[in-house]
């Protein structure tokens, strides 16, 4: 007799085969493992969780490299260094799975360790091959039978109205009815006699294939005792009583980053089917996952080096059975990453100085200050006081005694971080080092804006709104000796076109000439232009990719776009040799690639996409390549714009506007599955993310609206507020709030009008600067939508600068006000910051 194996049947016809099953094994090993299905799930549950509780012991062992699956870490006898080994054996677990190879694995941990000893890839196939070749009655015609056997059941008894609502309760009521019609002696158990009478009363053959009802003993006695019990016909339709308590339907799970976690599923039941976990509504347990990559012996989620990128809402329940299930919700502690700003500055007595400390980290940092080793706070008062949550410490009258090393500390739950800004008080005929470094090296290069206009290049100076140095068209370049901006034959003024410019590591700037058809590079230090290299014809965007220190260059070939390449300058901030290698991506419109911060500082992937074409394509960004393509057909969109938060690893897509020219909304697309779990809501407009990854913010530039939401530490997206303002935004960006620490406003500049918004994102309250002049038309900036800019100044910068058609505004963020026009400044849409790294 063939034992049961109705849940692969159902699972591999309806496309959900899991990776593990009770259903399916050979008659032996059934007798033996079923004839007390109870004991085994409650004994192969406590061995799985004593493994798992092992395993994550073993974190913290000496033996600590990460290995792929099918092998583990081992210390070499000789040299005591850590090395991945092939497992020498799995245990003894019979959950059968099929391999990419055609061969058939007692459970999925042989079919690893068979591909870490071949060094082949081998991979799970959600395929009935190798399963049951020559069977003549195949999973699809075993689920037909069972179907057909439901349809007859509910002609003759209807379940009555009362269960009207309840599926499950349904589809019970019809089953008891079905035992009571194929128990002709009413003896409590079906045999084969009476399925085969019955098979021959009711003429079924030709409706049922190659299947007939005994294949019911076949496929569904669990205890291979000849015959069928209620209960056994229970679980062959899948019908079994599930439970769970209901303070388990929401669960929170706290892991620190950096750790693995396990999520256990709390819905119990004897002969439970399998487990399904889905994150975002994306069934997870066939996506083989780097990070996603066991569920275990008892279906356990096992997440390994947990990120933000985890947190969020996965769900549990087993298959059938949709209705009951468990949430949980995976929350990701981060110890806090701080910078101090300014690492040494000198004053003289009786000015007022500021000590800046921003922190990041979840949940929130609690922020102190030590002077020279002691704490601070009792020395409080209107001379020396605490600004913005603790994030700025300002003296109002500096004096000698204040001179010191001031540390802050920022601690949360799980760790703690500190960094040292040193004060030196001292009048101005005394040079020290730390005076000379401050006032030479910070003021001279430091803490400026960098423009790039038709007349050169302005280094600008906000707070005093002083002109530093202006690089001329016809300057020379270091290496070539040619002129900057070369003469045009036809034109009486020897002018510059720039199109889109980058800061590398506070050393270099690269700017793009796209009528030249090269990248200039400025060295920072010196203020001059050292070199510059050819690329492909018309290069109209920049992006920095600090992860792996590449620049990349986005060329159209001509105006119409017709011939789009992509290349990348490698070791951009190396300043020797730099060369341009061209990427085998082509048609790319534009691309997108996540920005860092003081919490994730390496980013690994990146998008291409064409505009006009429904998908984005996933490239890996140390090896140039392509991953895979993530198709946004179903959902009509064309990409248009991507913005990314690490906090849940939720994309936010913008996609073109339709024919009629109604506004498209979002779509949102989870990192961890490439999937696309949705719209954004009703929210349309081009994704802005701010620097921590906690708010987003969407402007429609057509309708005016600007959309905040709130990106959660739970993984979250919950809405701030909703403008409809008279304003068609441009850009816009973030400036950190200096009254408030962990939060933000928004400054924004319009397409058309000479108004500049600004928005605290915690409240959404807005305001507005004022007839800041007209900005650069459309017409004259085609390289971009952004025709008018708007740049900060960094993480402690508190100056803005937008630009308008003849000059420059620059804006002071602490105050929200205009602080100067610089005028003479023509078509200066590209800037760049060069301040504190």
């Amino acid at each position: 007799m063939m034992p049961s194996r109705s849940f692969w049947c159902s699972l591999v016809l309806l496309g959900v085969l899991p990776l593990v099953t009770r259903g399916w094994m050979d008659a032996d090993r059934s007798r033996r493992l079923f004839s007390d299905a109870g004991r085994w799930h409650q004994e192969d549950s406590r061995r799985f969780e004593v493994t798992r509780r092992k395993e994550l012991d073993g974190l913290q062992a000496p033996c600590e490299k990460p290995c792929g699956r099918g092998s583990r870490c081992v210390l070499d006898p000789a040299t005591r260094q850590p090395e991945c080994r092939c497992l020498e054996e799995c245990k003894a677990t019979y959950m059968p799975v099929c391999g990419s190879d055609g061969r058939f694995y007692e459970n999925h941990c042989q079919l690893h360790r068979a591909s870490c000893l071949q060094r082949k890839k081998i991979y799970i196939v959600h395929s009935k091959e190798c399963f049951f070749k020559g069977d003549p009655c195949t999973m699809a015609d075993y689920s037909r039978l069972k179907s057909i056997l439901l349809d007859l059941q509910a002609r003759r008894q209807s379940p009555p109205s009362s269960l009207a609502k309840d599926r499950v309760a349904q589809k019970r009521f019809l089953i008891e009815d079905l035992f009571k019609h194929l128990d002709l002696n009413s003896d409590g158990h079906l045999s084969s006699s009476e399925l085969a009478q019955l098979m021959k009363k009711e003429d079924l053959a030709g409706d049922l294939l190659g299947c007939t009802l005994e294949d019911l003993l076949r496929f569904d006695d669990y205890n291979s005792d000849g015959r069928l019990t209620l209960q056994e016909l229970y679980t062959a339709f899948q019908v079994v009583r599930l439970s769970l308590p209901e303070e388990q339907r929401v669960t929170v799970t706290t892991i620190t980053v950096g750790l693995s976690t396990v999520l256990t599923c709390g819905i119990r039941g004897a002969l439970r089917p399998p487990i399904v976990w889905k994150r975002n509504g994306v069934v997870l347990n066939f996506l083989d996952l780097e990070d996603i990559n066991d569920f275990g012996e008892d279906d356990s989620l096992y997440i390994t080096k947990v990120t933000t990128v985890h947190m969020g809402n996965y769900t549990c329940h087993a298959y059938g059975y949709e209705e009951l299930y468990q949430t949980h919700i995976l929350q990701v502690n981060v110890p806090p990453v701080i910078r101090v700003y300014p690492e040494t500055q000198a004053q003289e007595p009786g000015v007022s100085a500021s000590l800046r400390c921003h922190a990041e980290g979840i949940p929130n940092p609690r922020i102190t200050w030590l002077k020279n080793g002691i704490d601070i706070t009792p020395k409080l008062s209107k001379q020396l006081s605490l600004l913005a949550n603790g994030s700025e410490l300002h003296i109002s009258s500096v004096r000698y005694e204040d001179t010191g090393a001031y540390t802050c500390i920022a601690k949360n739950e799980v760790g703690v971080d500190e960094d040292i800004s040193s004060l030196f008080i001292e009048d101005s005929a005394r040079k020290t080092l730390a005076n000379i470094l401050w006032r030479e090296e910070g003021l001279s290069v430091g803490n400026m804006f960098y423009v790039f206009s038709d007349d050169g290049i302005t280094v600008l100076q906000p707070n005093e709104c002083e002109i530093r140095r202006h690089i001329r068209p016809e300057e020379r370049i270091f290496t070539t000796y040619e002129e900057i901006c070369p003469r045009v034959e036809g034109e009486d003024t020897q002018s510059c076109l720039w199109a889109s410019a980058v800061n590398v590591r506070d050393k270099y700037i690269y700017v793009t000439q796209p009528k030249q058809n090269r990248v200039l590079i400025i060295d920072i230090q010196t203020q001059k232009a050292i070199q510059s290299l050819d690329v492909d014809p018309l290069p109209t965007k920049l992006h920095y990719d600090k992860s792996h220190d590449q620049v990349w260059v986005l060329s159209w070939g001509d105006m119409r776009k017709s011939s789009t390449t992509l290349q990348v300058i490698p070791e951009a901030s190396a300043g020797e040799d730099p060369r341009v290698i061209r990427t085998p991506f082509q048609g790319v419109e534009d691309f997108f690639i996540p920005p860092t911060n003081l919490i994730i500082n390496h980013v690994r992937f990146g998008f291409v996409f064409n505009r006009s074409k429904p998908a984005v394509h996933k490239i890996d960004l140390e090896t140039v390549t392509h991953v895979k393509t993530i198709s946004l057909r179903a959902r009509g969109c064309a990409p248009q714009a991507m913005a990314y938060t690490h906090l849940g690893g939720h994309y936010f897509i913008q996609c073109r506007r339709g024919r009629a020219g109604a506004a498209s909304p979002q779509l949102i697309l989870d990192s961890v599955t490439d999937a696309v779990v949705g719209p954004n809501g009703a929210v349309s407009g081009s994704p802005h993310v701010s620097p921590d990854g906690r708010y987003l913010v969407s402007a429609d530039g057509d309708s005016g609206r600007i959309t905040v939401q709130a990106l959660t530490v739970r993984g979250e997206i919950r809405l701030v507020s909703d403008l409809q303002t008279n304003s068609r935004v441009s850009d816009l960006t973030f400036q950190p709030s200096f009254t408030e620490g962990n939060q933000y406003y928004v400054y924004a500049a319009s397409h058309r009008q000479t108004d500049v918004l600004f928005v605290e994102l915690s409240t959404g309250k807005m305001n507005v600067l004022k007839n800041l002049k007209d900005p650069i038309t459309s017409k004259d900036w085609p390289w971009s939508s952004y025709n008018r800019i708007m740049k900060d100044s960094g993480l402690f910068g508190q100056y803005l600068i937008t630009p308008a058609k003849d000059s420059l505004f620059v804006i002071n963020g602490r105050q929200n006000t205009l602080r100067c026009e610089v005028s003479g400044v023509r078509r200066g849409n590209t800037v760049v910051w060069v301040g504190e790294v």
